[in-house]
């Protein structure tokens, strides 16, 4: 199971509003390991305000 932690390490430094795309992309480079990138993967397809944003998506 991924943490919450986990998906905001992965996209520490990220600028927002990002897409789906930006999300996942910033994560491969930085480091998100596979259920990272899993989780990342599932969410919806638009615009991410900031991180609470694809932190909800994530767990819903």
């Amino acid at each position: 199971m991924v943490s919450p932690i986990d998906i905001q390490k992965a996209l520490s430094g990220i600028d927002y509003p990002a897409s789906k795309d930006d999300i996942v992309a910033h994560a491969e480079q930085h480091g998100g390991d596979d259920q990272v990138l899993a989780a990342l993967r599932g969410i919806e397809d638009r615009e991410y305000e900031g991180p609470s944003g694809v932190s909800s998506a994530v767990f819903e």
